[in-house]
């Protein structure tokens, strides 16, 4: 299938790794221009890679998605870089692991700066481009848990929820305009957090790493956690014209595991 992507122009937030990565490279391979933003230095490392995988035209700014300066500026960089912009991927990374018990008033508000406000910040920066042009296409990488509550987790648990209530608003003003807005919320998938989050279980519970992997692919039916190669197809495809009449939609990136308890 022909995502109709060559030539588009794709913004991807906290890109340098894990999930962020993935869908950077994976529009870079269907022929899109990818501006890719990270607070580490890994961004330009991340950048000359995709470049040398994909030949795909690639601009990294260093840039922290806390921080309203540097959010404006990354955006200007790609608009004067390549003088539009189609696609936004909306990307944090996750806020810190955690009971109720064990986080603090501060924990919350670092979690909805991170979480919310910086979805909020990239959109404020990026949507008068796109209502200018009447055009858009906007993708927030979220989690399964604005589903169900994941384990030791509640500040995502609680924040992406939050998000997602973002969006829908947003999609129903804003799809008149000609801007699609959608989620895509994935299960365990093999990242760098993942990993780090199964050793905080197994530190927690007195486990192994493999011993808590194991338990969580109980509740995922296809038996296995997700690939971040197939998760970067999956928000290719979301964010591209030939998911055209799909708005609004939280996009189950999960092998089946939404009904079942984590």
């Amino acid at each position: 299938m022909d995502l109709q992507l060559t030539g588009k122009v794709v913004l991807v937030a906290a890109a340098s790794k894990g999930l962020g990565k993935a869908a950077a490279k994976a529009f870079a391979e269907e022929g899109a221009k990818v501006a890719i933003c990270s607070r580490s230095s890994q961004i330009e490392e991340t950048a000359h890679e995709i470049r040398q995988e994909t030949n795909a035209d690639i601009l990294a700014v260093r840039a922290d998605v806390t921080n309203q300066r540097d959010i404006a500026h990354f955006v200007k960089m790609a608009f004067e870089s390549f003088a539009q912009i189609d696609i936004l991927v909306l990307n944090a990374g996750g806020p810190n692991p955690g009971d109720f018990t064990d986080l603090t008033p501060e924990d919350w508000e670092a979690g909805i700066n991170l979480t919310l406000m910086s979805a909020v910040r990239l959109c404020y920066a990026v949507v008068p481009i796109m209502l200018q042009r009447g055009s858009g296409s906007i993708v927030a990488i979220e989690s399964i848990s604005v589903k169900q509550p994941i384990g030791n987790l509640i500040l995502s648990n609680a924040i992406r929820m939050s998000v997602i209530g973002l969006l829908k608003s947003m999609a129903n003003e804003l799809g008149p305009n000609g801007i699609r807005i959608n989620s895509i919320n994935p299960t365990f998938t093999r990242t760098e957090r993942v990993e780090k989050l199964l050793a905080d279980r197994a530190d927690i519970n007195g486990t192994t790493v493999d011993e808590e992997l194991a338990k969580a692919m109980i509740n995922i039916p296809l038996g296995r956690m997700g690939e971040p190669e197939e998760f970067g197809r999956a928000v290719a495809w979301l964010a591209s014209p030939a998911a055209a009449f799909i708005h609004g939609h939280a996009l189950m990136f999960d092998g089946g595991a939404t009904n079942f308890p984590l």
